[in-house]
């Protein structure tokens, strides 16, 4: 019977453990979480308040935008958490 072929394939090395941990800034998850009750609470405000008041009344609806934008900010900040 004919002897198989070997195969010429290297052995597997493993990555080197010199590669440092990232680590993320102290300031990150703060602010991420801060960003995140600020809008849910800039929207919820502008709905309880209903274009009333020296701050909601005159943006109209781009006080929904101001809310979306910084709970999409969170968002964003979140990816950067490691």
């Amino acid at each position: 019977m004919p002897k198989s072929n070997v195969r010429k394939k290297a052995v597997y090395t493993p990555p080197s453990k010199t590669s440092a941990v990232k680590v993320s800034p102290r300031w990150l998850a703060p602010v991420m979480v801060t960003s995140w009750i600020l809008g849910i609470g800039w929207i919820a405000a502008y709905y309880v308040v209903s274009n009333t008041g020296p701050v909601f009344g005159p943006l109209g609806n781009w006080n929904l935008l101001i809310g979306f934008a910084l709970i999409i900010f969170g968002v964003v900040l979140s990816t950067k958490w490691r």
